[in-house]
């Protein structure tokens, strides 16, 4: 030990003490002779590279590069500029020449290697760091709605979900999210929970959207596109920056009351002689969540007319346990007293973010990079019913090697479920541990519901001594006796107990999955003449647990491997104003047939600053290890996944009935025996009713999408962005009811078999849930178009609009999954980085139309999101000589009461005020 820690002393004062050669000097504005701070200095075709401060200066070390080198230097709302330096001992004065920040603008994630913003061969949108400081929301997270095309779902104060192009869902596994390149799913959900792992404000540089298929360069992940944000380099971003932002919400809401909420960040880097250096950041938020408490009667089984509170068998949207139900003979429809979600749910949700990164440039051209992020926090999940992540963790660790033209990257991205649950599922656990039967005897928990409605049953009837009879109210109330009520200790202690049991006999979730990545790319266009290539591979292998609770895992493991490759070629003609390029990507996966992927582009510049883009993009999606591996045995019924090897000896995807063939037969066999029929002849005569099942394996959902597109810059002062596109669908995952009988389905002529009829007579099968695709294609197109136009005086106005359409085609609609998407939708945008004397302001208005949402969480019934409105707003004051800002501002300052996905919460007002301090102790 003694001798590790004297060499990486040693270490240390080696990278502090190197005497390697810099190159020194200034940056100014060639107007006015202003400093530019945060101008990027680069030596050309190296990593190597590094930032001007306030008053414009900078120091690079060069590390034995021998002049002449060149450098690049850059900065927004200027142009870039190629020096050479001949003598690096000589001071550099430079000055850069204003130009609008949209000819300047750099993007990576449209083809993976930089580019200009307005040669981009696919629709892209960006939020670059003034964008991020400037931002009116509580975050920069949510201030990405105001982008063209995005859409976004909020589920929790600490959770937001989002989403382009339809097919929106709160917990989408159709489109991709990246932290630094790394994947920021959660292996076992199988999608990224919005920020709630991520990173904080002062420590995010950008953020860059794929609306779209971009399956062809990013797998399958990247079905309806890509979220690519990127963190500070600690070369580039030095110092210690210290952010506290407070605020409150739940403003007017006289159940809750308003509310405090907390934001403290930290961000500390240091470079050493710009060959070593780290950064550490820590973060944590806290407040109170939004509470769901639409108590909207959506019983399935009572006619519209008859819902409401006085409903016996109502259920309410945001009531627990009332879905258990049942139809007593002469009484009707009765539902069990359920539980409200806040009774039910954690709403003292906190974010935690910690994160980590040492960086090493080995040569001017190769940089190693080690980073680690762990997230803590809770939140809460609008699924299949309402999920509370508690205490949810998440951990990454990133080793990447990367040079100027290639990079070779591995991650390893681990979760903890922790206290997590199922609250619908807990209501009803807590229901079934306090009902007595009629003689006040408690009852065991697989006989309490029937308990329960025996009581109900008895004293409406009018059989229970002191009871009102033909009385809901009062049957209820006698049922209820002996209900725990909430707050109560019973109430705790049952409501803990059924959270830490995991599988059917408790609701908790448990999960200790994880997931390994390894990726590389590599661009030859230095070594090939005539066109640019670039070529790339990855893998990664999913290792689950669940112990059971999920999976059959309990005493086998349940891992995947999959694989892809891809190839990208691009060619410059007619003097550089027409590009075209073309990119093809193979995938496989363990279970399923390989994909090919292509893409095909084409951007033509007709002027400088006006270019004409089409393509042609392929996306695909591989079922999600959930999709792939769930065996859930809930009794009557075995929820089973797609990938053969789940279902090895099982034979139930060959040896089956279809569910509606099963029910037929039932139906008719009954009608015989009741005519007089025998029991053999009520079989032989009705057997051919039933049919085979014809159920696939799983396997990946298909995309084919076309696009069109046009951008230019008109004056050097207006940005005209427009964009066209359609999309078609196929092999979406469903869901299909299968029944086994404990005989072969058919005899050796291949006719039904009688010993099978006879099993489901007499009770000898079992049902399945299987995972497989549907037939059915569907169709999609829509039409975005944004405007940004710089003002005099730095005033900036824009705004965008977006149209999207879903084409039903001839498919059935219960294998297509729901569209969940506004057809119009738009947001503006007016403000100001210094209006007055370091006074700057940013206004944004985002609106979008009524439509129908489906989900599990109703049971893929319709529920209605109202057209709504927000409006963020901030006011800052720059405080340059303390290198400080100060912030007052709101998300939605209407405190318009917002839905935004049916039985999620209703999301109001937050007003805030921010302090931060940047660059000290540079």
């Amino acid at each position: 030990m003694q001798r590790t820690l004297l060499f990486l002393f040693l270490f240390a004062c080696h990278l502090v003490n190197g005497q390697d050669i810099k190159v020194s000097g200034t940056i100014q504005n060639a107007t006015n002779n202003s400093p530019i701070a945060n101008a990027s200095i680069v030596i050309k075709d190296k990593v190597t590279g590094t930032v001007s401060d306030a008053e414009g200066r900078f120091s690079l070390p060069v590390m034995k590069i021998k002049p002449p080198f060149i450098l690049v230097i850059s900065s927004v709302n200027f142009s870039p500029l190629e020096v050479t330096v001949d003598d690096a001992a000589m001071p550099l004065s430079i000055t850069l020449h204003p130009r609008p920040w949209m000819l300047n603008e750099v993007v990576t994630t449209a083809t993976r290697l930089p580019e200009n913003l307005l040669r981009s061969p696919v629709t892209i949108e960006k939020m670059n760091l003034r964008a991020v400081r400037e931002n009116p929301s509580l975050t920069f997270y949510d201030g990405l709605q105001s982008l063209k095309g995005m859409e976004a779902v909020t589920s929790s104060l600490t959770y937001k979900q989002v989403n382009t192009r339809g097919f929106n869902s709160t917990g989408n596994s159709r489109f991709l999210q990246l932290l630094d390149g790394v994947d920021n799913q959660t292996p076992g959900l199988n999608f990224a929970v919005g920020n709630q792992f991520g990173s904080s404000d002062i420590d995010m540089e950008s953020a860059e959207l794929i609306p779209g298929a971009a399956s062809a360069l990013y797998g399958p992940m990247a079905f309806n596109g890509v979220l690519s944000l990127r963190t500070k380099d600690p070369f580039q971003y030095q110092g210690l920056t210290v952010q506290a932002k407070t605020g409150i919400n739940h403003i007017g809401e006289e159940e809750v009351g308003t509310h405090g909420l907390y934001d403290l960040s930290l961000r500390y880097a240091k470079a050493f002689n710009n060959r070593f250096a780290f950064k550490v950041n820590a973060a944590y938020l806290s407040g109170l969540d939004w509470y769901a408490n639409d108590y909207t009667d959506i019983s399935a089984q009572t006619p519209p007319a008859n819902r409401g509170p006085s409903n016996p068998g109502r259920d309410a949207l945001n009531i627990y346990g009332d879905e258990v139900s049942r139809t007593l003979p002469g009484i009707g429809l009765v539902s069990r007293t359920g539980y409200e979600e806040k009774d039910l749910m954690n709403y003292d949700v906190y974010s935690l973010k910690l994160n980590g990164a040492l960086h090493y440039r080995i040569t001017n051209n190769l940089e190693a990079i080690y980073q680690y992020n762990f997230g803590k926090g809770t939140a809460s999940y609008t699924g299949s019913s309402r999920f509370d992540l508690n205490n949810f963790v998440l951990q990454t660790h990133r080793l990447e090697l990367r040079g100027s033209n290639f990079f070779l990257r591995s991650y390893a991205v681990s979760e903890n479920s922790h206290d997590s649950y199922n609250t619908r599922s807990l209501a009803q656990f807590i229901n079934r541990t306090w009902v007595k039967d009629l003689n006040g005897n408690a009852v065991t928990p697989d006989q309490a519901d029937a308990a329960w409605f025996n009581r109900y049953a008895a004293a409406y009837e009018g059989s229970v001594s002191g009871v009102a009879g033909q009385s809901h109210a009062a049957a209820r109330t006698f049922a209820d006796q002996g209900r725990f009520l909430p707050g109560t200790a019973a109430y705790e202690q049952a409501k803990d107990a059924s959270i830490h049991n995991y599988g059917l006999s408790g609701a908790g979730v448990f999960s200790n999955s994880k997931f390994y990545h390894t990726e590389g790319q590599y661009d030859f266009s230095r070594s090939v003449k005539y066109f640019e290539l670039m070529a790339g591979g990855s893998f990664r292998y999913y290792d689950m647990f669940t112990n059971g609770s999920l999976f059959d895992d309990k005493d086998k493991a349940v891992t995947i491997k999959e694989y892809g490759a891809f190839v990208q070629a691009g060619k410059k003609l007619l003097e550089d104003r027409l590009k075209l390029t073309a990119s093809l990507r193979y995938d496989k996966n363990e279970n399923f047939d390989g994909s090919f992927t292509p893409r095909f582009s084409a951007v033509y510049t007709a002027a400088k600053a006006h270019s004409f883009r089409a393509s042609y993009q392929t996306g695909f999606r591989n079922p999600t290890p959930v999709d792939q591996y769930i065996h859930l045995n809930v009794g009557p019924i075995t929820i089973l996944g797609g990938a053969p090897n789940n279902s090895k000896s099982m034979n139930v995807y060959e040896n089956s009935f279809t569910a509606s063939s099963v029910g037929a037969f039932g139906q008719a066999f009954g009608a015989a025996m009741g005519g007089g029929a025998t029991f053999p002849d009520a079989i032989n005569n009705n057997k051919d009713l039933l049919k085979q099942s014809d159920v696939a394996y799983i396997k990946p959902e298909k995309q084919k999408a076309f696009e069109v597109g046009y951008k230019g810059l008109f004056e050097n002062t207006l940005l005209v962005d427009i964009n066209f596109y359609y999309a078609t669908y196929r092999d979406f995952i469903l869901n299909t009811v299968v029944i086994q009988p404990e005989h072969s389905v058919t005899g050796g002529d291949g006719s039904i078999n009688f010993d099978a009829a006879a099993d489901i007579i007499n009770g000898d099968v079992h049902a399945y849930q299987l995972y497989t695709n549907a037939a059915d294609k569907v169709s999609s197109k829509g039409l975005s178009a944004g405007v940004t136009y710089m003002m005099p005086k730095g005033y900036t106005l824009g705004g965008n609009l977006t149209w999207s359409s879903f084409d039903l085609r001839d498919a059935n609609p219960n294998n297509v999954p729901a569209f969940n998407t506004p057809k119009y939708s738009t947001n503006m945008s007016f403000g100001n980085t210094n209006a007055y004397r370091n006074f700057g302001f940013n206004l944004a208005w985002h609106w979008q139309d009524a439509f129908d949402w489906y989900g599990t969480f109703n049971g893929m019934r319709p529920g209605r999101i109202s057209s709504y409105s927000l409006v963020d707003l901030q006011f800052n004051k720059k405080l340059p000589s303390l290198k400080s800002m100060i912030k007052v501002g709101g998300s939605n300052i209407l405190n318009n009461k917002v839905s935004q996905a049916y039985g999620s919460p209703s999301i109001g007002a937050i007003y805030y005020v921010s302090i931060t301090f940047d660059e000290l102790l540079k």
